[in-house]
Parts: structure tokens; sequence; C-alpha cells
């Protein structure tokens, strides 16, 4: 299974404004993982924030990616943002070196 982590900067002035559309984005995720969540940074740089949504145990990260694209655009996200969101995708390592892929 792979974990799926997504994050993205957006104004601190409209994290309220945001709350709901980020919200929305993550129920869309929420069916294709066993766990999703939304975080924060806890301090703004700035006047920047740094938000991350959470997705763990995925089966199908092509799929969950494509869900929160179409989500993003739809619940007025992308309106939002700083910059594009990025996405990156880790793997539990295993208790034995040995079991390690290359």
């Amino acid at each position: 299974m792979h974990n799926l982590y997504v994050y993205y900067k957006l104004p601190q002035a409209r994290r309220a404004e945001a709350l709901a559309p980020a919200r929305r984005v993550l129920e869309a995720g929420r069916a294709r993982s066993a766990r999703a969540a939304l975080l924060a940074r806890p301090a703004a740089d700035d006047g920047v924030v740094t938000w991350m949504e959470v997705y763990e145990d995925v089966a199908d990260v092509p799929g969950l990616e494509a869900a929160l694209a179409e989500a993003v655009q739809a619940s007025g996200l992308a309106a939002l943002l700083l910059a594009p969101r990025r996405s990156e995708v880790f793997v539990d390592l295993p208790a034995d070196p040995a079991g390690w892929e290359d």
C-alpha cells in the first residue's frame, strides 16, 4: 500500500475561506484511503500558510489523484492557492532491510 501526501500554500488571510473547500477535497479522497487527514503547519511564513492532505493505505494512487484533481476544481480550492498543489507518495519501510526494493 502507498501513502499520498499533498501539500499546498495559500494566503493566511484566506484560511477561513479555504477550509470548507479543502474539507470537500479531503472527503473526495476519503473513500480511496484507509485514513485521510487535513493538516496545517502551526505558523505562517510571511503571510503564507502550508496545508497538507494525508491519505494512508491507498491501493490506487492514480485514481485517487484524479479524484482529488477533480474535487480541487469543483470545490473552488484551486482559486485560493498561491501555487500548484504538490504530491508525494511514500511506502512504509519493512522491518528488515533485506526486504527493501531498489
